[in-house]
């Protein structure tokens, strides 16, 4: 079964998401955001480049032209290769644990499993952001010297929603849900 949802992100872009339930114990939730603007991107080269030649213009030495087209070529492809993230997908298997996939612009991937015996809880954080208050899901992992103890926390989608949504609400509820059965599993001893 699978259904889409849309939501906003925190710059009040559209982002799409599809769910997909592989079966009772498997499901799937992917989030795209919007491909890079064209005319964003003409706009910021164009910006970059008349300044350089304003500035070429001024001291009549060609480097300036040379290094904003360096300068502009380099900063795109940081921005695609490192920033721009395009879609994120989160697997999450009840028995086996979590797997996060974020695919940037520039067609490379980024993939953390997360077994969920390592796994102490899910929660929907709340950071301030502007002048919002923009709430995202967590996983708090165990600390193996510590029982009580929170190794780390990871966020689970980078681009956020701009509100408390059904959506994080859906995916809380179903991490939960994950991580009952795999505590009832292994306290049990399967």
């Amino acid at each position: 079964m699978e259904d889409k949802m849309s939501f906003f992100d925190i710059c009040g872009g559209r982002l799409a998401l599809q769910r997909r339930y592989y079966s009772p114990s498997c499901r799937e939730f992917c989030v795209s955001s919007p491909r890079l603007s064209l005319r964003l991107l003409t706009v910021v080269t164009c910006t970059v480049w008349l300044a350089a030649y304003g500035l070429f213009t001024l001291c009549e030495n060609s480097m300036i032209l040379s290094a904003a087209i360096f300068v502009t070529l380099l900063g795109l492809l940081g921005y695609l290769h490192f920033v721009k993230i395009d879609q994120e997908t989160l697997l999450i298997i009840d028995s086996l644990g979590i797997q996060m996939t974020s695919s940037y612009a520039s067609g490379k991937e980024s993939t953390t499993f997360i077994e969920m015996g390592k796994v102490k809880d899910v929660i929907i954080n709340e950071a301030i952001y502007m002048q919002k208050v923009i709430y995202y899901l967590c996983i708090l992992l165990k600390d193996p010297g510590e029982p009580d103890g929170i190794s780390q926390v990871v966020p689970v989608f980078q681009v956020s929603t701009e509100h408390l949504s059904f959506f994080s609400k859906e995916v809380l509820f179903t991490f939960s849900s994950s991580l009952r059965i795999h505590r009832y599993l292994c306290s049990v001893g399967m």
